[in-house]
Order: structure tokens, then C-alpha cells, then sequence
């Protein structure tokens, strides 16, 4: 049976714990609301962007230079370029281990194919580096403040390797913010980019011709999908982190619980104990 000392020990370190999980889901909250309003401020314009290639693609639908576009051009998949989202630190739950998954069951169904990795994030790139997996880059760092001049730069190297033939596809997986206890995992084909068939009939007057302005905005679009991506990940990744360090905080308060009920008991015990022999003691004398 350990001693009150021993007890009144742990108890003051499970505190000690309890004090930080708070302070780090106070600070992930923080994050989460301005993450939150950037991200939800980001939808529209993506949804918009996607909209507008559309309508642009159904106006130089007759034009044959559109589909010679770099990326436009569909080759057999035998070589892939995989773009995985994870964060550069842990204590989040099952953030990094559920994407990490997901990029593993991504790689075994393409088996037949070779996969380069880009890892944005370093819990990605750590784990897929002790595994002598082929990463193409990493960016590590650039979820502390997401800004668009990173995913730009991404967007750029991905898209010249797709269009020199040293890939022939690009897929992107990521967390996508749903609320505060829900993010789903998403895996998403980025190149080449499909174009939305639901145009609408809207008569557009085009300064330039319509293919050439589809060529100038099909690099925009990928700068601005991983750029959103990104948002979202790092959205998932406060959320997920306030939520962990949330059930932290409960389960040191329940340690606490415990084992201040069984101090009470080994010193009701002890001092028991202590009764009984001086009352044995007493007894002997008479």
C-alpha cells in the first residue's frame, strides 16, 4: 500500500497536468475562432473560382486549344504526386494517426503505382521518412500562420512537375472542418483539374477569348484549392486539439477524484490502526 506522502505526490502532479490541458485548450480555442473565420471566409471565394471555370469552360468549349492545356492533360497514373496535410505537433486525438491512415490506404490501393509524397507538416513527414518513403519536398512551419504565398509556392512546384510529365496525377489529402468535433477526411484530385459541367447559360461579354482567360485562372484554381486546404487543416487541427485537451482536463479531474477518496481511505485506515494500538496498549497495562 503506498504511503499518504506517495499519494499526496501524484496527486499534485495529476494537478500540475490538469493546469496545462486547460491553458492548451484555452489557447486552442483562441486559434479555432479566428482559423474558423478565415476558413469560412475562404468558402465562397473557392466555390465562386470553381463556378467561373465552368462557365468559362462551356463558352471555349468549341475551342480545340483548351483541352491541350498542361493541366488539363489526363496520362495513366503511373506516377502520383500526393500532397498530405498534417500538423507539426501532437496532443490533438486521432488528427495526425487518422490522416497518416488514410495516406498509407491511399498508397497500398495504387500499389502498382509510384507515389511521391510532398508533406506539408512535419507528424507527416517524420512518419514517412523512418519508412524511406520517396518525399519529393516538405514544408514544415507553414501552419503556424497560414498564408497564401505557401500555398502558392506549392501549388506552382506541383503544377511544373505535372506539366514537365514527371507526374501524371496529383491528389491531395486533408482534414475538412465540419465543427468542433467533427473533421472529415478528404482526398481530392488536383490535377489534372476537372472542370465543372454544371455551367450556367449566362452570356458573358470576354475581353480576352475564353481559352485564354480558362489557361491564366487553371493555375489560380490549384494555388487557391491547396491554399483553402490548408485552411481547413489548420481549422481541424485547433478544433481537434480543444476537443483532446478538453477530455484531458475531465479525465484529470476524475484521477483526482480517485485518488483523493483512497487518501482519505489509507488515512482512515492509518489512523485506525493507531487507535487500535493504543487501546491494545491500554488494555495490556490493566
Amino acid at each position: 500500500m503506498p504511503s499518504l506522502i506517495d499519494i499526496r505526490r501524484r496527486i499534485r502532479s495529476v494537478k500540475n497536468t490538469q493546469q496545462i490541458t486547460k491553458a492548451m485548450k484555452m489557447v486552442a480555442a483562441a486559434k479555432l475562432r479566428k482559423a474558423q473565420e478565415r476558413v469560412l471566409a475562404a468558402r465562397p471565394y473557392a466555390g465562386l473560382l470553381e463556378q467561373m471555370l465552368a462557365n468559362i469552360a462551356a463558352a471555349a468549349g468549341s475551342d480545340e486549344r483548351v483541352m491541350s492545356h498542361p493541366l488539363l492533360a489526363r496520362r495513366e497514373e503511373s506516377r502520383i504526386q500526393l500532397i498530405l496535410m498534417t500538423a507539426d505537433r501532437g496532443l490533438a486525438g486521432a488528427f495526425n494517426g487518422n490522416l497518416v491512415k488514410a495516406a498509407q490506404k491511399f498508397c497500398a490501393d495504387r500499389a502498382s503505382s509510384a507515389v511521391t509524397i510532398e508533406a506539408v507538416g512535419r507528424k507527416g513527414r517524420d512518419f514517412f521518412r523512418r519508412r524511406n518513403a520517396d518525399i519529393s519536398g516538405e514544408h514544415v512551419g507553414v501552419f503556424n500562420r497560414v498564408q497564401f504565398a505557401d500555398a502558392a509556392a506549392i501549388a506552382r512546384k506541383v503544377s511544373d512537375r505535372y506539366a514537365a510529365g514527371e507526374s501524371d496525377a496529383v491528389y491531395l489529402i486533408y482534414n475538412e472542418f465540419r465543427s468542433v468535433v467533427s473533421q472529415k477526411i478528404t482526398v481530392k484530385q488536383l490535377l489534372p483539374v476537372t472542370l465543372p459541367q454544371d455551367a450556367k447559360d449566362i452570356d458573358y461579354i470576354y475581353e480576352q477569348a475564353p481559352a485564354q482567360l480558362l489557361g491564366s485562372l487553371l493555375p489560380k484554381y490549384v494555388e487557391i484549392a491547396i491554399f483553402t486546404a490548408m485552411l481547413e487543416s489548420a481549422t481541424s487541427e485547433h478544433a481537434a486539439r480543444m476537443t483532446a485537451m478538453d477530455a484531458a482536463t475531465s479525465n484529470a479531474a476524475d484521477v483526482i477524484d480517485r485518488l483523493t477518496l483512497y487518501m482519505n481511505r489509507v488515512r482512515q485506515a492509518s489512523i485506525t490502526k493507531e487507535i487500535i494500538e493504543v487501546v491494545s496498549g491500554a488494555a495490556a497495562l490493566e
